[in-house]
């Protein structure tokens, strides 16, 4: 299955998508980590990204490009993928789809974690991340016992200077004006999905999971029919390689019975010709000595009359 998830800074895909490579078995191919991992390891593209971001300026979507197509080579990625952090606009989305065309992987369904505006600001704003152990929690829906202090190890807890609410709300500004539109042009496709993300996140991965396995099907279905159809012409295909020998034996036997059936006539012919050769020799020499002999008997007939 190949998927691409769509939803707003903290719709909680991010969880959702580390469910789904457990269950499902194929990897998530984050954007920032590929970018981090290719800086890292200091590669061409690694070269132009950490050029890009030195320089302050976004990284290029053809080296983006270039390092999800790198990701989909590597042996983990054949059996699907869970796309997450690109595309972010519609043109990202159309190059997208031309290059995973162009590989062969094209998108199958785009699963939008879909969550109210005012539900995202408290779970961004109301974020808490222990100092100590990372344990995350949030003041609104699932704050500590002892406020400010990790339930865990007792750690204090720490707020993101960049989950204020004006930061937020500018971020869910940029997310509705930017992204918000891959919605309209995967539902063009008939590959958009929509979970809610509310509830527990057992809950959202169960919806979440329903809708893949009810996508799953009819492609699975797809795919045996494609198969049976294969396997039909290969029988096909063996079964006239087969034949194949067994007409031309026939045709040649055919042309066989037919050369001989034209050919029997003039041996026949030249035999009996051979036979008849001596008799009709015979009967040509014995009528042209037929009156000689004649004469021989007539004249000694006349001899004894004389005398």
């Amino acid at each position: 299955m190949r998927i691409v998830l769509l939803g707003a800074p903290g719709s909680g895909k991010g969880t959702q998508a580390k469910l789904l490579i457990e269950k499902y078995k194929i990897p998530q191919i984050s954007t920032g980590d590929l970018l981090r991992a290719a800086v890292a390891a200091g590669t061409e593209l690694g070269k132009k990204a950490k050029a890009a971001m030195d320089s302050g300026q976004l990284v290029a979507d053809d080296v983006v490009l270039g390092m999800i197509q790198e990701r989909l080579a590597t042996p983990d990625s054949k059996g699907g993928f869970i796309l997450d952090g690109f595309p972010r606009n519609i043109p990202q989305a159309q190059t997208l789809d031309a290059m995973l065309a162009r590989v062969g992987q094209p998108l199958q369904l785009a699963l939008l974690v879909d969550v109210d505006i005012e539900v995202l600001m408290k779970r961004l704003t109301g974020r808490r991340t222990c100092g100590s152990c990372g344990a995350i929690y949030n003041v609104y829906y699932t704050p500590t016992k002892v406020p400010g202090k990790c339930d865990k190890c007792g750690g204090s807890l720490q707020h993101r200077s960049d989950d204020n609410e004006t930061t937020v709300r500018n971020r869910l500004k940029v997310y509705e004006e930017q992204t918000a539109p891959l919605v309209s042009y995967y539902k063009a496709q008939g590959k958009l999905r929509t979970a809610r993300g509310v509830g527990s996140i057992s809950d959202i991965f169960k919806s979440i999971s329903d809708i893949i396995e009810a996508q799953m099907r009819p492609l699975a279905a797809a795919g045996v029919a494609v198969s049976a159809a294969a396997s039909a012409g290969q029988a096909r295909a063996a079964s006239a390689r087969g034949a194949a020998p067994a007409a031309a034996k026939k045709a040649l036997k055919k042309a066989a019975k037919k050369v001989a059936k034209k050919a029997a006539p003039k041996k026949a012919a030249k035999k009996v010709a051979k036979k008849a050769a001596p008799k009709k020799a015979a009967k040509k020499v014995a009528k042209k000595a037929a009156p000689k002999k004649a004469a021989k008997k007539v004249a000694k007939k006349a001899a004894k009359a004389k005398k």
